[in-house]
């Protein structure tokens, strides 16, 4: 070979090298087998195929393997219909639809996962895996219609990351997911503390995990694929013929089998959470009903709103089945909501809110901080409380803070020239936990057949390591200790009273300050003997029902209260406390919270118990 040859190739393979990227740019993305089961989930498809159409990779590069069989709904014809208006926009579409039975023998239920049921689907997986090595796809994607892939760019990320074996972070209404973190020597789930750090974004990145369901993407082109299997026997077989012991002898579960089958190939298999993927539903349980499902899909959707700013819109052919609740007052008088009119983007994403979860909510203007000043709150005759000074700041009361005070103070004022008898009043950055609807009329169901209660937190900051006790023949409600925010709470006509009564504009603390005062409870006693009559009874929603969208330094918190103009008033007594000495993070109460959440989803092996 003469030396112009050999420089030749050093110079083209020097520009692969610098020039790599655009080099790859040239190359077709690789090719997606989509392996797709279906059964009674004609409530779920209409999104779910909805969002699998918006991805944003090119639609000749994917192909897929559909069955749908035991369906008691309407699947069948909805999958008929996509398939009519989406089908030639891929490359590919291998599809078959059994309708002769609609239910597996002795099944109690359509969420009871059967012997022959697992059989049939373990089956059609390994079907679904043998076609995909008969297309020669690069991959394949083995996806429940319980998944809502949002993120447009879900297909370009996962594979790009050119993982064997890696499945996107999807989240739920509570802390279930499709990825496992630990394995119990009997194979199935077990708690981790990296569980919850992947979930909650604590870190980021793709990582090594034990199990993948779901949703999983695997590199049909990466070696050791050839036995990956969800078939027991098959597990068996391939790891007698590795002299691998001792042999497995878990249950015949499809994505148990799965992960013991990568983990005795040497197969890495990993979750992703770079990007806000996508949400998942719980599987049910054989006494569960379709209702549960239906509430699923209304918490997933105001997650989207909350998350997205939006819930991603629906083919136009879907449009007729999106149904949304009925609106309510919650068997309340009124609720109000209170934001700024320079807030409209707030107000506007909590109304999509509200009717995504069927709530009837006035909006009410909020008194803006940034058109006070000391002029006008002296012609207002407010005078603020002497010696008061913000426990963790420092600092006397912003113009934010009196603004937020008056806002409710209006309500309050509303309430009784109205006579509402029980009203409840939101802020409008929140965001409701699962079930706001069903364990809002719990809640204040059981107060009324207990005592006259004055003020219920729907949600709160707890301050102080202090005894709560529960309120007597309820299973909701606690006796409120200190505590901040007013992001959402029930208010009686005699609380309002109450709260007027203590004539508050004549020594002004904050409005979550003053509550704790009035019920009796904040630690700061020269505050507290301000106000002689301090009788409110105040009780909180347990767990809680709302929680703030953003908490300070997250990406995005924006405070109308703290981030404002300070009156200068001279401070003259009273002892100023660090509000950080009391704070305190309540893990065993937010997990309690959880754990009733998840009751749901522990269904099959694939809980986050």
């Amino acid at each position: 070979m003469n030396k112009q040859v050999l420089f030749s190739l050093f110079l083209a393979s020097a520009l692969v090298c610098i020039l790599g990227n655009d080099a790859e740019d040239d190359r077709e993305p690789p090719t997606i087998l989509v392996a797709l089961l279906v059964r009674n989930k004609a409530h779920t498809l209409p999104m779910f195929l909805s969002y699998l159409d918006q991805q944003e990779y090119p639609k000749q590069r994917i192909a897929f393997w559909l069955r749908s069989d035991h369906n008691a709904d309407d699947s069948v014809n909805l999958l008929q219909k996509w398939l009519k208006h989406s089908a030639e926009s891929y490359h590919s579409v291998n599809f078959s639809f059994e309708t002769d039975e609609q239910s597996y023998p002795n099944e109690s239920s359509p969420y009871e996962w059967s012997s022959s049921r697992f059989k049939n689907l373990i089956s059609l997986k390994e079907e679904a895996f043998g076609y995909a090595r008969d297309i020669w796809a690069d991959y394949v994607f083995f996806l429940d219609a319980d998944v809502m892939l949002t993120s447009k760019d879900a297909l370009t990320r996962l594979t790009q990351l050119r993982l064997p074996i890696v499945a996107p972070m999807l989240l739920s209404e509570s802390l279930y997911s499709n990825y496992w973190c630990g394995m119990t020597e009997e194979y199935y789930y077990q708690r981790t503390d990296e569980y919850k750090e992947i979930y909650h974004l604590k870190k980021v990145g793709s990582f090594p995990v034990p199990m993948v369901h779901t949703a999983v993407l695997v590199d049909m082109n990466y070696k050791g694929v050839k036995n990956l299997t969800f078939d027991k026997s098959k597990l068996q077989e391939m790891q007698k013929t590795r002299n691998q012991e001792p042999l497995f002898d878990g249950p015949s579960d499809d994505i148990i089998v799965f992960a013991i089958s990568a983990n005795s190939s040497g197969i890495p298999m990993h979750v992703c959470n770079e990007i806000t993927f996508g949400y998942i539903l719980q599987p049910l349980e054989p006494g569960d009903s379709l209702d549960q499902d239906l509430q699923q899909l209304v918490h997933i959707r105001a997650s989207m709103i909350t998350d997205l700013g939006d819930v991603p819109p629906f083919h136009d052919y879907f449009q007729h089945l999106v149904t949304k609740p009925e609106k309510s007052k919650l068997t309340l008088d009124h609720i109000f909501m209170i934001n700024l009119e320079r807030r409209p983007e707030r107000r506007q994403k909590m109304e999509k809110l509200f009717d995504e979860i069927g709530l009837d909510v006035e909006h009410f203007p909020a008194v803006d901080g940034k058109e006070l000043n000391i002029g006008v709150v002296k012609q207002m005759g407010i005078t603020f409380m002497p010696g008061y000074e913000d426990p963790y700041h420092h600092r006397a009361m912003t113009m934010g803070e009196i603004g937020c005070f008056l806002s409710h103070y209006r309500i309050w004022v509303k309430m009784v020239q109205q006579k509402l008898k029980e009203v409840l009043i939101l802020e409008d950055d929140i965001r409701f936990e699962p079930y706001f609807r069903n364990n809002a009329v719990r809640v204040l169901n059981q107060a009324r057949s207990v005592v006259e209660y004055d003020l219920i937190y729907f949600g709160r900051k707890r301050l102080k390591e202090e005894s709560e006790p529960w309120v007597a023949d309820t299973d909701s409600l606690v006796h409120a200790g200190y505590s901040y925010w007013t992001l959402g709470y029930v208010l009686s006509y005699e609380g309002a009273l109450k709260l007027l009564a203590a004539k508050p504009l004549e020594k002004l603390i904050p409005v979550d300050e003053f509550l704790p005062v009035m019920f009796d409870r904040h630690p700061n006693k020269t505050w507290s003997q301000a106000y002689k009559k301090r009788d409110l009874v105040a009780f909180s929603a347990a767990p809680l029902l709302l929680y703030p969208v953003y908490y300070t330094g997250d990406f995005g918190y924006i405070s109308d209260t703290e981030d404002s103009q300070q009156i200068n008033v001279e401070a003259n007594e009273g002892e100023a406390r660090l509000k950080s000495d009391r704070e305190q993070v309540f893990l065993k109460e937010d997990e309690n919270s959880s754990d009733q959440q998840l009751k749901l989803g522990e269904s099959k092996s694939h809980q986050e118990l």
